[in-house]
């Protein structure tokens, strides 16, 4: 059975974030909060744990299409090739916020992520995430969770997700209603972004 934690975004509790992070080490699977849906989340450097997440999502894991959920711009040198000024001051304009930017990887990608052109970068503003993956020391790899209804699409109650996910994770956080509105997707591998998808994020600003 899962645990499940419940958090306040504007104050997380530095104990839990304590056990949660302790999880993640040791190879835990997560379910956490962002600033737009619910995510499953684990350890960027622990293969099992990717694994794990893989075979929940039922990809194979050199070929999935994982975010790296980061606290901050300064993660970006680890897994990013090097990319322009105008890029960078397009990244730093815009995040934190509800984006997912597709970015040339560079040669120090996690081994099972190696043959992988490309990364998709989120610095989520959500102070839980953030609390987390600054706790952790290095991003968390991060799949959206998805709801059996078509209609709905993402599952926003916390209880609703532990009820369905109590077996396949180890922790549920519980950090209050999430959106059903996914991330804006935008791939900045080209001279000019491309909009892959649109979500909650404002693509008027491009």
């Amino acid at each position: 059975m899962a645990a499940f934690i419940k958090l306040y975004n504007d104050n997380p509790n530095p104990k839990e974030i304590e056990k949660i992070v302790a999880c993640l080490k040791k190879g835990g699977v997560i379910i956490y909060p962002t600033d737009t849906v619910y995510g499953l989340g684990c350890d960027i450097t622990n293969v099992k744990a990717l694994e794990r997440i893989a075979k929940i999502k039922n990809v194979k894991l050199a070929k999935a299409n994982f975010s790296f959920v980061c606290k901050d711009l300064s993660n970006l040198s680890d897994y990013v090739r090097q990319i322009d000024n105008r890029t960078f001051k397009l990244l730093k304009r815009t995040l934190p916020g509800p984006y997912t930017y597709i970015l040339p990887g560079s040669n120090n990608l996690p081994t099972v992520f190696k043959k992988k052109k490309t990364v998709g970068i989120r610095i989520p503003e959500n102070s839980i995430s953030n609390a987390i993956v600054e706790a952790l020391g290095n991003p968390i790899v991060s799949s959206s969770i998805h709801d059996e209804d078509e209609v709905i699409e993402y599952t926003t109650d916390p209880e609703l997700i532990l009820e369905k996910w109590d077996h396949l994770v180890d922790i549920v956080i519980d950090g209050g209603y999430g959106g059903n509105i996914p991330s804006t997707i935008i791939d900045l591998t080209d001279e000019d972004p491309v909009i892959v998808r649109e979500g909650r994020g404002e693509i008027d600003i491009f």
